[in-house]
């Protein structure tokens, strides 16, 4: 087997949903070969994940197995310290959102990255779901401004809330989920945010005592394009309009509509799209619209394992093949940067200027 054939030896740390789903895609991956599996408690873990060689400590595994890839499901607050430490190691990282708990963490990892030359790709997973890349650019083809509706409301109980309680110490809901959706508000505007403001309330005495479990926030930028994004965990959540993704021009509308019944707990329904509804505003002289809606069927899409898959697989092409992740990386930071600056006006009650807090 030639060298650039030769499977790139990874360590998995964190074994939660995300990185389950991680593992199983280099489990299935012939250009990866997991030499461990990192986790702080005992996991509950597949049959086909059972064999590999398990430690409870990331550092003495890192030292140990020397691996070429490592990748970073653990909880937030880690996510810088580990990132670094794997590239000083030696290796590519994978690395689960958000990129790190602040600006500054999330820029010591950019710059090890360049200094080191490192590979690291941020688990936006929506980059490489066709639907949300259809999304995208029905939305860019309308022309802005935009208004942006986006939310992602969990109501949540049992393990789920466990879990949620868990990210919670470190990572408010908006910040954790939101990252997702600022990104994809800045790849359809390509413009520079300027302003953020934002609202929250702690709605159980079972969570860290200065995080909050519901926020939303308000951004705007540039071009005058304006933003609106909600997130809510636990068990008091609705499942009422729990999952909206509209992003409005003045051209019409492109929405992702959900079928009924479906459950704000499950995760495949977070980057599933079932359809795509595509709205012109183009109306005749009498003021009746000449455009039937478009709808986008998006059938088959590849469930939660399937688009983890898809992001490993990408990774493993960014290293052979040397690709540029700069500009990725550019944008984890940016879309931090607007979901940490709608937690603190949160917590301030101030709205916060951009440009101020460079």
């Amino acid at each position: 087997m030639s060298g650039a054939d030769t499977p790139l030896r990874v360590l998995v740390a964190g074994l939660g949903n995300m990185g389950r789903s991680h593992a199983l895609a280099y489990h299935h991956n012939d250009g990866f070969e997991i030499v461990g599996l990192v986790n702080r408690s005992e996991p509950s873990l597949p049959d086909e994940l059972t064999a590999y060689p398990f430690e409870h400590s990331f550092e003495k595994a890192l030292t140990d197995l020397k691996p070429d890839v490592v990748s970073i499901n653990t909880y937030s607050g880690t996510h810088a310290d580990y990132a670094i430490a794997a590239m000083e190691a030696g290796a590519h990282v994978f690395l689960e959102k958000p990129i790190a708990t602040t600006v500054e963490d999330a820029r010591r990892v950019v710059k090890a990255a360049s200094r080191l030359n490192k590979k690291v790709l941020v688990g936006y997973i929506l980059r490489h779901h066709p639907s949300w890349i259809t999304l995208i650019d029905e939305a860019r083809q309308l022309g802005g401004p935009y208004v942006f509706r986006l939310n992602l409301n969990q109501q949540s109980s049992g393990e789920t809330w466990k879990t949620h309680k868990s990210l919670m110490e470190t990572t408010s809901p908006i910040v954790d989920c939101g990252v997702h959706y600022v990104d994809v508000m800045c790849q359809v505007t390509d413009a520079k945010p300027i302003k953020v403001s934002g609202m929250g309330l702690r709605m159980s005495d079972e969570i860290n005592p200065a995080m909050y479990n519901y926020g939303h926030f308000q951004v705007v930028f540039e071009d005058g394009s304006v933003g609106w994004y909600e997130a809510g965990w636990g068990p008091m959540m609705s499942e009422t309009a729990f999952f909206v993704k509209d992003i409005i021009s003045p051209n019409g509308s492109v929405s992702i509509v959900v079928p009924e019944g479906t459950k704000s707990d499950d995760v495949d329904a977070h980057t599933k799209t079932s359809l795509i509804r595509v709205h012109s505003s183009r109306t005749d002289g009498s003021g009746e619209f000449t455009d039937a809606d478009r709808d986008l069927s998006m059938q088959d899409e590849p469930d939660h394992d399937a688009l983890c898959a898809r992001e490993q697989a990408y990774l493993l092409k960014a290293i052979r093949e040397d690709i540029d992740l700069s500009r990725h990386l550019e944008d984890a930071v940016q879309s931090l940067r607007i979901c940490l600056a709608a937690d603190e006006s949160i917590r301030t009650g101030n709205e916060i200027h951009l440009e101020e807090v460079e």
